[in-house]
């Protein structure tokens, strides 16, 4: 439950203000469909993060404990600077306007490459490393994503002015910093 939690409020609170959520923003504006567009986000997070946890779960079956812990707490330091840069999306980022693919489609294929090297990847990478449970990690990033993308997906425009991304930002990268305090701490690998 700890793993689940932990993935779920670190991604959510990263993901605020990241590429990912000015991609659902642009898509929510360019088609007015949320209900494909939150489908697909569903379906490239679960398929991008299920990829980063078995990454991450590779790491922590090679990598030593001693090792793994200063490895975890650097990058959750990492992504705590990282978190604190603020996102734009690129031109090249952006969906092509129609496609044969459907909303649906393009959702699942610029969320699945905007994801690639992201910080909520890179997070979930880590996540699955200190944590032994695959399911747990990938189920709550993937939560943590849609919480913070479904509200941008069905209030579009309206809400993205009156959010603090400065603060949001800030929030994100104490966390992530708490984290990497916590990994250097409490870090601890479960027998078997």
């Amino acid at each position: 439950m700890e793993a689940f939690l932990i993935s779920t409020a670190v991604v959510a609170l990263g993901e605020i203000g990241d590429k990912t959520q000015l991609l659902a923003l642009v898509l929510a504006a360019r088609f007015r469909r949320p209900v494909p567009i939150i489908a697909g986000i569903l379906v490239a997070t679960l398929a991008n993060h299920a990829l980063a946890g078995m990454m991450g779960g590779m790491v922590r079956a090679i990598v030593p404990p001693d090792l793994l812990r200063w490895l975890v707490a650097l990058s959750f330091f990492a992504v705590a600077l990282w978190a604190l840069k603020p996102d734009r999306l690129d031109d090249d980022d952006a969906p092509p306007a129609a496609t044969r693919w459907g909303v649906f489609g393009i959702t699942v294929a610029a969320f699945f490459a905007a994801e690639m090297g992201d910080k909520t990847q890179v997070a979930t990478i880590v996540l699955a490393a200190k944590f032994p449970s695959l399911v747990a990690v990938v189920l709550g990033t993937t939560l943590g994503m849609l919480l913070a993308n479904i509200p941008v997906v069905l209030l579009g425009n309206a809400t993205s002015a009156k959010i603090p991304f400065k603060a949001v930002r800030i929030a994100a990268a104490a966390l992530f910093a708490a984290l990497g305090v916590y990994a250097l701490v409490a870090f601890e690998l479960p027998e078997g």
